[in-house]
């Protein structure tokens, strides 16, 4: 289902809106929990400090803003940002749970509407940029990296965790028969789905640059010390990156 820039925004919205409420769900039963380990390991790339400013863009149902909490302190603050009005009330809901139980303990946080394409905040005002299962579904990726690149600190860090290509053929053609049979089968079963977004995102990780590739694209936004680490064979990728002193 490949997708003009012009619409794919909105039918990318329409889509995540139809599945909210069973958004964790499958991404535990699709991924066999695997998912959990991803986001500890990318955030822990990102070396979050107390008093950081951190977001969360494309955040979602906020699971990487949930664990960004935990970290920054009563003096940090973490953002939720997302396009989806639904997804984002799911992440708005657990995130104060979390904060609730973390007490005086939690930072101060919000849930706000946001595109990554043009995000609501000043030059140079964020520490740390997260942002997981997002950039693929953006319409203009290399927007969304110049912007995410604008809002950081100079030294500030930049970690993505993205599905992408597996190293080796035969993990490749095992996870094509996963990605064109089981995932789509499963997650519209489960989500009751009738817009098609399972096949969606099987066909977005297909259309994503591959490690070496977005490596490139995050250079040319501006990015140093670029590296990424493959997580599951190459399945899903970390990329992180820093800003550099202006």
């Amino acid at each position: 289902m490949q997708m003009q820039p012009s619409d794919k925004e909105q039918a990318v919205q329409k889509m995540f809106s139809s599945i909210a409420r069973y958004y964790d769900l499958n991404n535990t039963l699709l991924s066999f929990g695997i998912h959990h380990q991803w986001k500890r390991q990318m955030v822990e790339q990102a070396r979050i400090s107390s008093g950081d400013f951190v977001l969360d863009v494309g955040a979602g149902t906020a699971d990487l803003a949930i664990l960004a909490a935990k970290k920054v302190g009563p003096q940090g603050t973490v953002i939720a940002s997302d396009l989806n009005a639904p997804m984002l009330q799911i992440g708005r809901e657990k995130l104060a749970r979390v904060c609730a139980a973390l007490g005086k303990a939690a930072p101060k946080t919000d849930c706000i509407i946001a595109n990554a394409e043009s995000l609501p905040f000043k030059d140079h005002s964020v520490d740390v940029v997260l942002t997981g299962f997002c950039m693929r579904n953006v319409a203009h990726l290399d927007q969304a990296l110049r912007e995410i690149f604008r809002v950081l600190k100079p030294a500030g860090r930049f970690v993505c965790l993205e599905f992408s290509t597996p190293k080796y053929k035969f993990l490749r053609r095992l996870y094509d028969f996963y990605s064109y049979q089981f995932l789509p089968a499963i997650g519209t079963w489960v989500a009751k789905d009738r817009t098609g977004v399972y096949q969606y995102l099987t066909d977005s990780i297909r259309l994503f640059p591959n490690q070496e590739a977005f490596l490139s694209k995050m250079q040319k936004a501006g990015f140093q010390e670029v590296h990424y680490l493959n997580k599951t064979g190459g399945i899903v990728a970390i990329h992180i990156a820093t800003k550099g002193n202006l």
